[in-house]
C-alpha cells in the first residue's frame, strides 16, 4: 500500500484497488499531480482493513481480481460507504457486468485501456458528488443535535405546527395557553435555526418526522 504525501485535511481522497501494481502506480501519479490524495491497495481484502475516509472521497475499483472481485466489494461496503462513489476499470468489461455494476450505484465504468483524461474527469465529477453526500450528512447531524437539544414540550409545539395546526389549536392539544404555545414555538425556531415554518417543515421531513396532527 502506497500513501500520498502530506496533504491539507479537506483534500479529497481516491482510493485505488488494483491487483496490477503498473496500473496502480500509474493510476497514484495521475491522481497525485491533479492535486487529490491518493491510496492505493493490491486486493480489496487490503482495502477493506482501510478506515473510511472523513472527506469526500472516491474509489477506483478493478472488476477482477483474485479474491474478492470488484462487484463484491461494492456490496460489501454499499452501507459503510455510502458517500464514496466507486469508479469501475476493467480490461474485461461486458455488458452486463457493467449494467449490475450500474443499478448497484456505480458512479462511471470504465474499459482498458481508457484515456487519462477520461479518467479524471470521472473521478472530479465523483468526489464533487462525494462532497455533496457528505455536506448533507454533517448538515443531518447538526440538525439532530439541534433536535435532541428541544424539550419535551418544544417537541409537542414542533409537532403540532409543522403539522399545520394554529397557536391556539396547539394550545388546546397541549392544555396550555396560546401564548405559552407562542413562547415555546419562538424557542423551537431558535433552536432549530428555522427562519420560517416551511423551513420548520423541511426540517422536519429531513429528520425523517412524521407529524402527529393530533386533535
Amino acid at each position: 500500500m502506497r500513501t500520498s504525501s502530506v496533504l491539507p485535511e479537506t483534500t479529497p481522497t481516491v482510493f485505488v484497488v488494483d491487483d496490477d501494481e503498473y496500473i496502480r502506480e500509474a493510476l497514484e501519479t495521475a491522481i497525485k499531480v491533479a492535486g487529490w490524495r491518493a491510496r492505493s491497495f493490491a486486493s480489496a481484502e487490503l482495502f477493506l482493513e482501510c478506515p473510511p475516509a472523513i472527506g469526500a472521497s472516491c474509489l477506483v475499483l478493478d472488476v477482477n481480481m483474485p479474491g474478492l472481485g470488484g462487484l463484491d466489494l461494492q456490496t460489501a461496503i454499499a452501507d459503510e460507504r455510502a458517500d464514496m462513489p466507486i469508479i469501475f476499470i476493467t480490461g474485461f468489461g461486458d455488458i452486463p457486468t457493467s449494467v449490475r455494476a450500474m443499478k448497484a450505484g456505480a458512479a462511471e465504468f470504465l474499459t482498458k485501456p481508457f484515456e487519462e483524461p477520461v479518467l479524471l474527469d470521472a473521478i472530479r465529477a465523483a468526489l464533487e458528488r462525494s462532497e455533496a453526500a457528505v455536506g448533507n450528512r454533517s448538515r443531518l447531524n447538526e440538525l439532530r443535535e439541534c433536535y435532541a437539544a428541544l424539550t419535551s414540550r418544544e417537541r409537542e409545539v414542533m409537532d403540532g405546527v409543522v403539522s399545520g395546526r394554529m397557536n391556539k389549536q396547539v394550545g388546546g392539544d397541549l392544555g396550555i395557553t396560546e401564548i405559552t404555545v407562542k413562547k415555546h414555538r419562538g424557542r423551537v425556531m431558535e433552536k432549530m435555526r428555522a427562519r420560517s415554518l416551511a423551513e420548520l417543515v423541511n426540517i422536519s421531513a429531513s429528520l425523517g418526522l412524521t407529524p402527529t396532527g393530533r386533535r
